[in-house]
């Protein structure tokens, strides 16, 4: 059974930071792309960002490049989004995806999600 749990949502100040963690389990954790996605009160999903299966390239949205950063650690089959400078519009759940191998920036294009981790940003 693929499982994926996100964590380490928070409360934080503008300005802040705050890493995310995506642990999997129930698949083979190298042949799967993770993506990240968030959801705004109010608004629709949102994609964020993006590695790869295999060679690890990343790819962030344009509103969070220079201030996220995603890695995976392949040993610990987890995936981190470290978030730096944050704002209050990166206000949401954020939520961990999989689908194979290769990143997408369409959310339908994951097979598998977990619960999403929430995150509030204070003005």
């Amino acid at each position: 059974e693929v499982q994926l749990q996100a964590s380490g949502g928070g409360l934080v100040q503008t300005g802040g930071s705050l890493r995310l963690s995506c642990v999997a389990s129930g698949f083979t954790f190298d042949d799967y792309a993770i993506g990240w996605f968030r959801r705004a009160p109010g608004k629709v999903r949102e994609w964020v960002s993006c590695i790869s299966a295999r060679d690890g390239t990343t790819y962030y949205g344009d509103s969070v490049k220079g201030r996220f950063a995603i890695s995976r650690d392949k040993v610990k089959n987890m995936v981190y989004l470290q978030i730096d400078n944050l704002k209050p519009e990166d206000t949401g759940v954020y939520y961990c995806a999989a689908r194979q191998r290769v990143c997408n920036s369409d959310w339908l294009q994951y097979s598998d999600w977990g619960q999403g981790t929430l995150v509030t940003v204070s003005s």
